[in-house]
């Protein structure tokens, strides 16, 4: 598969897991656009890593999300962090960073019932007091 195609899939995963936490906003997509032009350079260099690029996505762009929004995905009820679990890997899945388990492959937030994972950012309350 092509780089570019390999991008494009990835970028649809990860939109559409940001459409099921109802925040595939604008300024939400362009991070992602600029996630996926990051990776671009990245998968031509290493066209046996494009397995990776979903998982790799993912947490660029949770990463972006981070810094400007708050932790993205998260788990409903608790409202702790999902992590891309393999970090460099091939079927990557969003799993619960406090119990472990997989919630979802990267894609499949939407799949979620009402008791898994996949609403949208939040901020840390303790980091906002501290500033």
């Amino acid at each position: 598969m092509e780089p570019e195609q390999t991008l494009h899939m990835a970028r649809a995963l990860v939109l559409a897991d940001l459409s099921a936490g109802d925040v595939a906003r604008a300024d939400v997509v362009s991070l992602v656009e600029d996630a996926v032009a990051h990776r671009l350079w990245w998968v031509e260099q290493w066209p046996e890593g494009s397995e990776f690029v979903a998982g790799l996505l993912a947490q660029d762009v949770q990463d972006a999300l981070l810094e400007r929004y708050g932790r993205c995905p998260v788990c409903v009820g608790d409202l702790h962090a999902l992590e891309v679990e393999p970090e460099l890997g091939a079927d990557p899945h969003w799993v619960c960073a406090k119990t472990t388990v997989a919630v979802a492959r990267v894609g499949a937030l939407g799949s979620v019932g009402s008791g898994g994972g996949g609403r949208g950012p939040t901020r840390d309350r303790e980091a906002e007091d501290e500033h």
